[in-house]
Formats: C-alpha cells, sequence, structure tokens
C-alpha cells in the first residue's frame, strides 16, 4: 500500500488576510519557517522515498526543510500548485467575501470557476491525477510526501473519502499540518487530517488482531486497534 504524506506549506506574510494564489514572491515567514523546521523534525525518522512540492516558493521552501534533514532533492510537480485563482488572486478575503462567486465556493464549489482562473473541478482532477502518478511510479511500499496548497489537499481528501467536491469545505488543512493518506488496492484509507502531533505511522500486516485486514483493503470492522 502506497503512503501519501500531504502537507500544507508554512505560513507566510499573506496567509490569513490575502487570497495569495500563485502570486510569485511569497515567501515563508519567519512563523512559517518555524512550522517548516518542526514539520522536518517530526519526519526524521520516517523514510521518504520521494519529497514532491508545489512549484511555488512557499511550498519549496517547507519541502526544502524536511530534504535538508536527509539530503534529498525536493521534486516539483507543477499539478500540485495551487489553485488558479485568476482575478481573485492577491485580494483581500474580506472583499471576496462580497462577490457573489463566494456563496458558489462556500456551498456549491463543483460549479465554482475563478474569474479568468480555473475551476475547483479542475484543480481537483488535476491533483487527483498527479497523485495516482507518483503512486504507480513509486510502487505499493513507498511512503512519499507532497508539500501542496490548502484547497488542493481538501481536494485530494475528499476524493480519499468517496465525497463529492461539493463537500470539501468540510475538511480543514492548516499551515504545517500533516494529512496521511494510504492507498490500497480497493480503497484509500484516512490515516490521519490535519494532524500536528507526533507522527507514527502503522505497519504493513495482514495479521493483526486475527487477520481483520485480510486483503490490505479490508476496513476495521469494529473499529480496530489502533496503530498504538
Amino acid at each position: 500500500m502506497t503512503t501519501l504524506l500531504l502537507a500544507r506549506h508554512g505560513l507566510t506574510a499573506l496567509t490569513g488576510p490575502v487570497l495569495a494564489g500563485r502570486t510569485p514572491g511569497v515567501h515563508l515567514s519567519d512563523a512559517g519557517r518555524s512550522q517548516a523546521a518542526a514539520l522536518a523534525g517530526r519526519l526524521a525518522g520516517i523514510r521518504l522515498d520521494a519529497i514532491v512540492s508545489s512549484p511555488l516558493e512557499r511550498c519549496v521552501e517547507t519541502a526544502g526543510a524536511v530534504a535538508a534533514g536527509g539530503g534529498r532533492d525536493v521534486l516539483v510537480d507543477e499539478r500540485f500548485v495551487e489553485c488558479g485563482y485568476g482575478g481573485w488572486t492577491g485580494r483581500p478575503l474580506k472583499e471576496l467575501a462580497e462577490d457573489p462567486l463566494w456563496q458558489v465556493v462556500q456551498a456549491h464549489p463543483s460549479a465554482a470557476t475563478f474569474p479568468e482562473g480555473e475551476s475547483l473541478a479542475d484543480m481537483q482532477h488535476r491533483a487527483v491525477a498527479a497523485v495516482r502518478d507518483w503512486n504507480r511510479r513509486l510502487g505499493e511500499k513507498a511512503v512519499y510526501l507532497v508539500c501542496s496548497h490548502g484547497d488542493v489537499i481538501k481536494a485530494i481528501v475528499a476524493d480519499a473519502l468517496g465525497l463529492h467536491l461539493d463537500h470539501f469545505q468540510r475538511i480543514t488543512a492548516d499551515p504545517g499540518a500533516l494529512t496521511i493518506i494510504r492507498y490500497a488496492p480497493l480503497r484509500p484509507f484516512l490515516l490521519r487530517l490535519n494532524d500536528m502531533g507526533e507522527l507514527r505511522l502503522p505497519e504493513d500486516s495482514e495479521e493483526k488482531d486475527g487477520g481483520e485486514n485480510i486483503t490490505g483493503s479490508d476496513a476495521a470492522v469494529g473499529g480496530g486497534p489502533g496503530t498504538t
């Protein structure tokens, strides 16, 4: 089973009040660099088969902090770039909240296309396609990190959970947080969501507690014993 670690980039000076989007030259703030360093510390004991990043500076810098600890290269994949917000890029969120499109983005995101930009549905399609491609390339035993953006991560999680894109606003992806998805032959499993705690990946096993995970794709009936 391939294990995907999704990390959102650390904080920048624009994170929160402004929709940075694909604005060039947006780097990590001091707080963001601290978050990237903390992420690197959490992953220090994890063997990563690849470290992949959105091309935007804030993601490359976050992924670079993880890569530096193991002397690894950061592989840039354009398909994990931030959603193309078009005319919304660089504008204050308080201002955008007055736009009629805001309510579509909130309640019916599958129908939302940003002015002179990308649709959320197209963003999800290219990000999920990238995940599937990396899963195939790295193989079923791989563990790899992708550093990307909030909406991209939420869209990937929604796909993994079998949720319609219209539900993806129920998912949270905070700066510096990790989300972990394990891709089995029949279905993905969401192991952690928006997590900032100590990291421990479950072992691959088909023999746990009576063999409830007989095929590797089976869910634990009754909830299972967890990873402790």
